[in-house]
């Protein structure tokens, strides 16, 4: 171990000092950039796909491919950190995430476009799974507190994306490809504080025992984690791909319906700031759980009955019960005791979970197109909280993913 690690852990194990604060730099300027490759998109996708003469199918895989990459590369990040480190593969990802956002800028055709997108989300995804990994190791008792910090620009980072992306057009003459070549730069700064903190890579070292697929695939724990985090994301998926459309189809013109979208969003900040540093005051968070759940159905109510007059204040409820996203990162350090089982379940939780959030979208699409109305897709909605309510109620309650291990090799 260096000198400057042995000087700046602390007396819980945690790291002190200024390689703390350094550290604090690196996982804000990261998680700035871990959904620009996502949310920045969209706002020019249809000059994009012009351009570039994108088919449908190639614009339907463009909109689905985030959930792929996260599913696959982030099931595949602890194998990646144990070989290289964690503080070298979250410094690969954030270079891997900026040249891919600079060549896809530059792309002239849509296979260009698509591939150089992978690569800008692998490093999202790698940045996903690592991001709650370190702070369970550097800040184990300050856990909740570097989650907000970590939610809180993760959300701003998304919302910079959307927000900008089409001023940046406008302000360079239409030119989508700067408005999209701009993220490359912010991931370049993003990736300087882990240049200087490959020096204390010895301190991301050693640990337990791994925990393998096989045995994340026998924890209920993991399972109920997993079944939270994707039900979650799945609900955010539709409400950001269709919350619109169905204030528009409400009454609501379509400049409205954007700016309810915009409140809708900006809601995400405010919530991420407050709910990790209070979840983890307390050993049981199924209140939280529960809270949730009543936002959540209280509000689709509105928007299912009365879209119209209750738009605001429905769209407020939503954004409120999306405090769900933070709780369920929060659970992958609380639900763990050393850093590698919250890799091992982070990486399980998140894949499984984008996995089951991707087929959302894509089933309230059908039967909207199908129905040609909203009650069947405010059904599987309510169907969807209702799992999520279940599934967290198991996982919010105090337990160990270590200790599922070790009872059952004690049964044995």
């Amino acid at each position: 171990m260096s000198v400057l690690t042995h000087r700046t852990r602390g007396r819980t194990g945690g790291t002190t000092g200024s390689l703390a604060w350094l550290l604090v730099l690196g996982i804000v300027l990261a998680a700035l950039n871990l959904r620009t490759a996502v949310t920045s998109v969209g706002p020019v996708l249809d000059q994009v796909s012009a351009a570039l003469g994108m088919s449908g199918a190639t614009v339907g895989l463009l909109t689905t491919l985030p959930v792929l990459i996260f599913a696959t590369v982030g099931a595949a990040t602890p194998s990646l950190a144990r070989r290289t480190g964690e503080h070298r593969l979250l410094l690969l990802a954030l270079l891997a995430l900026g040249a891919g956002l600079v060549i896809r800028a530059a792309a002239g055709s849509a296979e260009v476009f698509l591939l150089s997108s992978a690569l800008a989300l692998s490093g999202g995804a790698v940045g996903n799974v690592l991001i709650p990994t370190l702070i369970k190791r550097h800040f184990p008792g300050r856990a909740g507190t570097m989650t907000t910090v970590y939610t809180t620009a993760l959300a701003v980072g998304t919302m910079l994306a959307a927000a900008a992306t089409v001023p940046i057009e406008q302000a360079a003459g239409g030119d989508w490809h700067v408005a999209l070549g701009v993220w490359g730069a912010l991931a370049a700064v993003a990736a300087l504080p882990w240049l200087v903190l490959l020096r204390s890579e010895s301190a991301a070292a050693g640990g337990t025992g791994r925990l393998g697929l096989a045995v994340l695939l026998r924890s209920r724990l993991a399972w109920a984690v997993a079944a939270y985090f994707g039900t979650q994301s799945m609900v955010a998926y539709i409400m950001f791909g269709f919350l619109p459309q169905i204030l528009v189809d409400g009454g609501l013109s379509a400049g409205q319906a954007g700016l309810v979208l915009g409140v809708f969003t900006a809601i995400g900040i405010p919530v991420s700031m407050a709910v990790p540093a209070v979840a983890a005051r307390f050993s049981d968070q199924r209140p939280a759980v529960a809270a949730f759940a009543a936002f959540y159905v209280t509000g689709f109510l509105g928007l299912w009955l009365a879209p119209a007059s209750w738009a605001w204040a429905s769209a407020v409820l939503v954004g409120i019960g999306m405090g769900s996203f933070p709780l369920a990162l929060t659970m992958l350090a609380l639900r763990t005791r050393t850093p590698e089982a919250t890799a091992a379940l982070s990486a399980f939780g998140q894949s499984a979970g984008y996995l089951i959030a991707g087929a959302g979208p894509l089933v309230v699409g059908v039967l909207r197109e199908a129905t040609g109305g909203w009650t069947l897709p405010f059904l599987l909605l309510f169907a969807v909280v209702a799992v999520q309510s279940a599934a967290g109620w198991y996982a919010g309650r105090t337990r160990y993913l270590e200790d599922e291990r070790t009872h059952r090799a004690v049964a044995r």
